[in-house]
């Protein structure tokens, strides 16, 4: 089947967080993507939407072996149905966890700059950000294991949240370091929520590892998040997993969601995520392809119109991670001004936490006339700017 990524869909009236903006602004900002989802899930949400009840819903089979059997063909990790929970969300998840598996006043670690909504999850629940943040040599990202260790070893550092693949920077992060983060962890008591909800937003050529997947003594010490919203454009409908293979883990985090009452899915949630696992599989190898293709289009006018700018490689998501060291200014500055001047709206790589002050985050999961518009508006802003 040939999916249509170039048709435009006025998202304008539908309570679109995205698209609450001005007339005229270019929201390139949250990550959500301009592309309706794959048919296979738009026919399973009609399907169901046609039998017209819409009561409490059950976990059936179906959902355990959607979940085992795609990351088991897409991923090579093979997991136990015992290890699944339902939850209704990632963040709802992170929430849960941070509140179960710490205590107020400790601190959870985190590697900056990283998604912003960590930070939320353990500030308003009383913790502490402990940031260990990533070096950046102009090119790449890279762990400071000494500095990660020294975060770790603190008494007062319980918790660790790993993203992986890593937003904003697009690092998918490989087996070695992964055991390394897992021995280090472990050998300071520290337990990892690793929050994987962009794994299949891989390049073509790239794959992801899941954290859990590195070794036993990973698997032991982690809860892992898990979900096919990213994936598919249906953050909307709320359905995500939790993985533990540990017992102990599994009964904390199970307590936690319930206590939490985000442990039950809505009447679509179940029904989106079998069609999604089952039968989306095309469509995602399509969208990986289609981004890819967009991220070399922005990368190479960045460097014949806007060499000031900085694409950092990636390889995963949709976003691209904009450096504009070679600027005056901040990232929450220029992106401030091009978003008055131009209507382009990006997002301030300040709000990801230490080392994003000097960045924009881009999402390009959109048609490529959208990617277009996005590049003339950011050459005319950056020329104005630039003469202030």
């Amino acid at each position: 089947m040939t999916y249509d990524f170039d048709k435009i869909i006025d998202r304008r009236g539908t309570n679109s967080l995205k698209w609450d903006v001005l007339e005229g602004e270019l929201p390139m900002w949250v990550a959500d993507m301009e592309f309706q989802t794959a048919p296979e899930i738009r026919d399973a949400i009609l399907k169901r939407a046609e039998h017209g009840i819409f009561g409490y819903s059950v976990i059936p089979q179906a959902w355990f072996d959607a979940y085992i059997k795609w990351w088991y063909r897409r991923h090579h990790f093979r997991m136990e149905k015992e290890w699944l929970l339902f939850v209704t969300g990632v963040i709802p998840a992170i929430s849960s966890a941070v509140r179960k598996l710490t205590t107020a006043g400790e601190n959870v670690l985190v590697q900056t700059p990283v998604y912003n909504q960590f930070f939320t999850s353990i500030v308003n629940n009383g913790r502490n950000v402990a940031e260990a943040p990533l070096r950046y040599d102009g090119q790449n990202y890279y762990i400071d294991f000494a500095e990660l260790e020294q975060k770790l070893a603190d008494p007062q550092t319980t918790l660790m949240i790993l993203c992986n693949p890593h937003n904003p920077v697009g690092k998918i992060w490989d087996r070695e370091t992964l055991a390394r983060i897992g021995e280090l962890c472990f050998k300071h008591h520290v337990t990892v929520i690793s929050d994987e909800i962009h794994c299949d937003l891989t390049a073509p050529d790239c794959e992801y590892i899941p954290f859990a997947s590195v070794s036993e003594r990973c698997r032991r010490i982690s809860v892992t998040c898990i979900t096919p919203t990213k994936t598919f454009n249906i953050a909307g409908i709320q359905t995500a997993a939790i993985v533990a293979a540990d017992e102990v883990l599994r009964h904390k985090m199970w307590r936690a969601i319930n206590t939490d009452d985000v442990a039950e899915p809505n009447a679509f949630a179940v029904d989106a995520a079998i069609a999604a696992f089952n039968e989306g599989e095309a469509w995602l190898d399509a969208l990986r392809d289609y981004i890819a293709g967009n991220k070399r289009i922005v990368s190479a006018f960045l460097k014949e119109k806007l060499p000031e700018i900085k694409p950092v490689a990636a390889q995963a998501t949709y976003l691209m991670w904009l450096d504009l060291s070679s600027l005056p200014g901040s990232g929450k500055e220029i992106g401030s001004f091009l978003r008055k001047k131009t209507g382009l709206y990006l997002t301030d790589g300040g709000l990801y936490g230490t080392g994003g002050e000097s960045f924009l985050r881009m999402n390009l999961a959109c048609p490529r006339s959208m990617v277009e518009d996005g590049m003339r508006r950011m050459q005319e802003g950056i020329a104005v700017y630039k003469t202030l």
